[in-house]
């Protein structure tokens, strides 16, 4: 078990990368009130779905998360003159103090200071339209714009999380947050 804590919360509407900052996130059963991404399914995406482009699929992205220690990882391995935020990341909650946290398995929960419940899906990878949206917005130390294919070598791993909401309720900026990678029963640990 593990403890963090939230550094910013985020919603992001229809129609822009971008997701605005908030005090506070309203999560329901089919994702957060107010984002873009809520709902119970969504559709099929090319190149990154396993269904067809455009066939309705479970929604398994009503939440995406970043740690704050990876933004940094990937603003100074990008070299960029102003660090990367989770609005520029366009992910819904940054989150400070645990280690490795796109790289926790299916089935973590994250259960915050309120009683809200996040299960873990699946690591969150970087994608195009991001990195063309960083490339536009941002510089280097140099003060040129960074190649399109540097979010997608920088982020590797460290891109953050999606999920689904176990329990809902309210998320805070500065609550606290207990990370529970899933543990498997003792009978399945246990050779035959």
């Amino acid at each position: 078990m593990l403890q963090g804590s939230v550094v910013s919360v985020h919603v992001g509407c229809s129609g822009t990368l971008d997701k605005g900052s908030t005090d506070a996130i309203e999560m329901a059963f089919d994702g957060i009130v107010g984002d873009r991404h809520r709902g119970p399914t969504r559709r099929a995406w090319a190149n990154s779905d396993k269904q067809v482009e455009g066939t309705e699929r479970r929604n398994e992205r009503q939440w995406s998360a970043i740690a704050f220690e990876d933004l940094q990882h990937i603003s100074e391995t990008m070299g960029l003159s102003e660090p990367l935020t989770a609005t520029s990341m366009a992910v819904n909650l940054c989150i400070r103090g645990v280690p490795d946290f796109s790289r926790l398995p299916r089935g973590t929960t994250l259960t915050f200071a309120s009683g809200v419940v996040l299960m873990v899906e699946e690591y969150n990878p970087p994608c195009g339209d991001q990195a063309a949206h960083i490339a536009q917005h941002f510089v280097t130390a140099s003060g040129e714009a960074p190649q399109p294919s540097a979010l997608s070598n920088a982020a590797k791993f460290c891109r953050g999380l999606v999920g689904v909401v176990e329990v809902p309720g309210i998320i805070t900026t500065g609550d606290s947050v207990i990370v529970q990678p899933e543990v498997l029963p003792k009978w399945l640990r246990t050779p035959g």
